[in-house]
């Protein structure tokens, strides 16, 4: 008889966990997460130790985890790291935007960041380098400066959230392959 009770209790556990595991994957694969460019949402799910799983409004799902001194195992990129490869895709973005609509003939572009943060808690980025690779044919020096401060100043909000905390920095250099 206090065999079958235990076995009850184990068998209750493990029903309200897969329960509880069903109503979080429905809520975090759902089209509760849908995103109208205003209002944005994701949603988080713990997958073991501190990995963890986040799916974009948009329906992209990442990786998170830590580095294995602060109990991670290194199966993703740490949330920090996140951050500067978010600022990073909306420059580039804006800054490719920019460039094909001046009429730049870019062939290609890469965006290499470098970051510093706060020796004590919260670990803040206090000063962030952006340095762009331009590649492409007749590229205008101007168009790229004007591209970048554009992005920085006016269309990045990454970059002017962030710029709220850290000193950003842009430097670039335009590469012209032989034809």
């Amino acid at each position: 008889c206090h065999n079958n009770m235990i076995l009850l209790i184990i068998y209750w556990y493990a029903y309200a966990a897969i329960l509880n595991w069903i109503k979080l994957s429905r809520l975090t694969h759902s089209k509760v997460l849908s995103t109208d460019g205003l209002f944005m949402k994701t949603a988080i799910k713990l997958l073991s130790g501190v990995a963890f799983e986040a799916k974009s409004g948009s329906g992209h799902t990442i990786i998170m985890d830590g580095a294995a001194e602060s109990g991670g195992q290194n199966h993703g990129a740490r949330p920090m790291e996140m951050l500067l490869m978010g600022l990073g895709g909306c420059s580039a973005y804006d800054v490719v935007s920019i460039l094909r609509k001046s009429r730049q003939d870019i062939t290609d572009i890469a965006l290499e960041i470098e970051a510093k943060r706060a020796e004590t808690d919260p670990k803040i980025f206090t000063s962030i380098h952006l340095h762009f690779k331009i590649f492409g044919q007749n590229i205008s020096k101007n168009i790229v400066e004007r591209a970048i401060n554009l992005s920085a100043e006016k269309y990045c909000s990454a970059s002017i959230m962030l710029g709220k905390s850290a000193q950003i920095t842009h430097d670039y250099e335009i590469f012209n392959p032989a034809t």
